[in-house]
């Protein structure tokens, strides 16, 4: 995991650097969807996510899911076209996971996606996704902690 203005950005996930969302290639034929350690650095604490249902279809964009906070109310938006396949439940019970681990039992939804191979060279991944990332946080002055 590499530290950028002190937000962790692991360079093993594909980001959506503007929409401050990730995506995990399990290697499953399935993704693995949540949001970023900024965007939940942004957000404060969760106090809510609403996510999409098992089955939902998705264009690259559309919602997910919404996470509310004492700051903020907004979409976390799909990276791809695909299914919804899964959704993390515990988070109806602590939402907060989204906070202390992002990118582990903070996960979001999972997705079969409809055109991985077409789609995933729209996302920033490996080191230069991470300095990418990095640039933009840079760019607008944002860093966590």
């Amino acid at each position: 995991m590499t530290d950028t203005r002190g937000c962790n950005l692991p360079d093993d996930l594909y980001y959506w650097i503007e929409k401050h969302a990730w995506a995990r290639d399990d290697g499953s034929g399935e993704l693995t969807i949540g949001i970023t350690d900024v965007a939940q650095n942004l957000a404060k604490r969760v106090v809510a996510i609403t996510t999409k249902k098992v089955g939902k279809v998705l264009e690259r964009g559309q919602s997910v899911a919404t996470v509310e906070s004492g700051k903020w109310v907004g979409p976390v938006p799909s990276p791809v076209d695909g299914e919804v396949t899964a959704v993390n439940d515990a988070l109806a019970a602590d939402p907060t996971l989204v906070n202390s681990d992002p990118y582990g039992a903070g996960w979001i939804v999972r997705l079969r996606p409809s055109n991985w191979d077409g789609q995933k060279g729209e996302l920033a991944s490996g080191a230069a996704g991470v300095d990418a990332y990095a640039a933009f946080l840079a760019g607008e002055g944002i860093s966590c902690g």
